[in-house]
């Protein structure tokens, strides 16, 4: 066959495709089915059957993450040397990491940071990593650290740049001992932000602390610049796939599967609204500083859009009508938001939820 029949060939199943794509946009009918029509399970219920599941080739998992532990010794001789080390690889690294530092790491003192939680502070760590460090460094004072205060400022009413100054201050410096923070899922909705990878990334490079960090995420990278990944965290990256179920960390994320009652409806927006843009979330915000106090009152339907206009332009939310109704839009398409029309160029809109779970759900997001 001719070169040039292929790619006409090539060329007519491309136009054909692309222009039954275009007929059935025209004329097909769009769907308006939406994730509230299914019939969903209670979310007690659900999780009771997914604990229930088993485990396929538990024996197999077994065997492979023993294998890891031939890998204890040069992990704490690379923490011994001042690098931080870095798990990555399908399934759960919680139990493979706390076994490595309950077995290898019994000379130091270790902390355990739970990145998979919705809220972590980072200061509390740093305050536990501290009181271990002077804990050891007191331990050693008769023989090699002479020159030790006697009195020391309690380290909870010391500030984050105080205890980042301790544990790689000038005191210590003739001490070769050090403290390990275990962070489990460092990827986590709790410390992605920027200032909390910063904060840990001043950590892990202070003298004496150790980092072994367990990632879940493959963009979880895209978190640290060149100065963080090669100067603070100094990572030994480790491809460890242990393909473990993710129960404990599971257990902290709402179920999308489960019924959409009173109580889920919370869990289920906040979902929603992290997937909205900015501007959609202010005017939600707006709307859930004026949420009635009683939504069955017949004649207080939340607030009026030209009231809505005004406020939301006044803090530049928006600039136009038009913004403002697309957002309002984006909102309603989601089951966020009601509207009401009063008359012809009067319309009102409040929130689904009530006064007490918009309050909670306005603290969460915004």
């Amino acid at each position: 066959m001719d070169v040039n029949d292929v790619e006409e060939d090539e060329f007519g199943f491309s136009r054909n495709y692309f222009l039954g794509k275009e007929l059935r946009g025209s004329t097909g009918k769009k769907s308006a089915r939406k994730l509230s029509d299914i019939d969903l399970v209670d979310e007690q219920e659900l999780r009771e059957a997914a604990s229930r599941i088993k485990i396929k080739h538990e024996k197999d998992i077994g065997l492979l993450v023993d294998s890891y532990k031939s890998l204890y010794s040069k992990w704490a001789f690379e923490l011994r040397c001042g690098f931080g080390l870095l798990m990555y690889g399908f399934g759960s690294k919680r139990s493979l990491l706390e076994d490595f530092a309950s077995s290898a790491l019994t000379d130091s003192g270790v902390v355990v940071m739970n990145g998979y939680l919705q809220s972590v502070n980072i200061k509390q760590v740093a305050i536990a990593l501290a009181e271990l460090l002077w804990d050891q460094m007191k331990a050693k004072r008769k023989t090699s650290i002479g020159g030790l205060q006697k009195t020391q400022q309690p380290f909870s009413s010391q500030s984050m740049e105080d205890l980042t100054a301790f544990l790689d201050g000038s005191q210590t410096k003739d001490c070769d001992c050090f403290v390990c923070v275990v962070v489990h899922n460092i990827d986590g909705p709790g410390i992605r932000e920027l200032e909390s990878q910063q904060y840990l990334s001043r950590l892990a490079s202070c003298s004496h602390v150790r980092m072994i960090a367990s990632i879940d995420n493959v963009n979880a990278p895209l978190l640290w610049d060149k100065k963080m990944v090669h100067t603070q965290f100094n990572w030994c990256w480790y491809h460890v796939p242990t393909f473990m179920p993710y129960k404990v960390e599971g257990m902290f994320f709402p179920l999308i599967l489960a019924s959409s009652g009173s109580s889920q409806n919370a869990k289920t927006a906040v979902i929603v609204l992290q997937s909205l843009t900015p501007n959609a979330q202010s005017v939600f915000k707006v709307l859930a500083e004026y949420q009635p106090s009683d939504p069955e009152f017949p004649f207080d339907r939340g607030m009026f859009v030209f009231d809505n206009y005004s406020i939301c332009s006044s803090y530049f939310h928006v600039w136009v009508r038009v913004s403002l109704l697309s957002c309002l839009t984006s909102n309603k398409t989601r089951l966020l938001v009601n509207t009401y029309g009063l008359s012809d160029y009067q319309e009102t809109g409040d929130i689904e939820l009530n006064s007490v779970k918009v309050t909670k759900l306005d603290s969460e997001i915004m």
